[in-house]
């Protein structure tokens, strides 16, 4: 995976960002969802490298190899803003002041608070598969709780750690031959690591509290993203058949905005990275 690439570990203020990035031109930022590591973007990374970008794909914090701060209790420790400010840091160690990004699942979430907390930084923001948190918590229904119930069991206090670490094996399932060899044995390793797996639930704590309190207090003070948008979402996953269009949402968020549905399930990068990358690159590109 990701032939050409460079690989290191940045050390930011509160944590250790694993990053692999290559390519010559305009910087991009992936970032990847749960419950991947940067390893999701292997398809796609090396095409937007070819049209022309450098492309920069981390590991969010506690995912995969980066490893943050102990969990808080009031969760900001794995909140989308400290995220957030761990890739800016690392962009900046990288030499890239002002950088284009997209951001799949949760990583969307890390993507809508990179852009309003930094809006000098981002030239455009690509939103994959994701509405923002507070959206989803504002429209719960008996369907969405019922299809998305792992947000609120996730959110439990040590139950979900010890349900997960008893078997990782079978609560995280992969196809390799659909996500690439390399791929899944990376992610793999990943979910079998107890810290990763609390990281990762510490993420959702987080969304379900201060995320979502973070982007209220946003949309209440009128702040949205100023950089073009693009929204992608699967056209084989759930998210237009809990919500209509999405674009109908993220317009009270991004003025500039464009998007359109891809046929893939929910890990487009895995399973339709040439339409993806298409998108992306001719998005970026502007």
């Amino acid at each position: 995976m990701f032939e050409g690439f460079k690989a290191s570990t940045v050390q930011v203020e509160a944590a250790s960002v694993f990053v692999r990035y290559g390519g010559e031109g305009p910087p991009v930022l992936l970032l990847h969802g749960h419950p991947r590591t940067s390893a999701t973007w292997h398809r796609v990374a090396p095409q937007l490298v070819d049209r022309g970008f450098t492309v920069v794909c981390p590991d969010l914090r506690g995912y995969g190899r980066s490893r943050g701060p102990a969990p808080t209790a009031d969760h900001t420790a794995h909140s989308k803003r400290a995220v957030a400010n761990d890739l800016v840091a690392v962009m900046r160690s990288l030499g890239h002041d002002r950088f284009a990004l997209a951001g799949h699942d949760r990583g969307g979430a890390v993507a809508l608070r990179l852009a309003l907390d930094h809006p000098d930084l981002v030239s455009r923001a690509a939103l994959l598969d994701c509405l923002p948190i507070s959206e989803h918590l504002s429209r719960i229904t008996a369907q969405f709780a019922t299809q998305w119930w792992h947000w609120f069991f996730f959110a439990q206090p040590d139950i979900p750690e010890r349900v997960i670490n008893a078997d990782p094996d079978r609560w995280y399932r992969g196809d390799p031959d659909v996500m690439g060899q390399e791929n899944h044995d990376e992610w793999r390793e990943a979910t079998r690591n107890p810290e990763v797996v609390r990281a990762m639930l510490e993420d959702y704590r987080a969304g379900l509290t201060v995320d979502r309190s973070d982007e209220e207090a946003d949309r209440a003070a009128g702040v949205r993203i100023r950089c073009p948008a693009l929204v992608l979402w699967s056209l084989r996953d759930d998210l237009e058949d809990l919500y209509g269009d999405p674009l109908k949402i993220w317009r009270d968020w991004a003025p500039d905005l464009r998007g359109h549905g891809i046929d893939s399930g929910h890990h487009m990068a895995e399973q339709a990275p040439d339409e993806l990358a298409a998108a992306l690159g001719d998005f970026f590109t502007g």
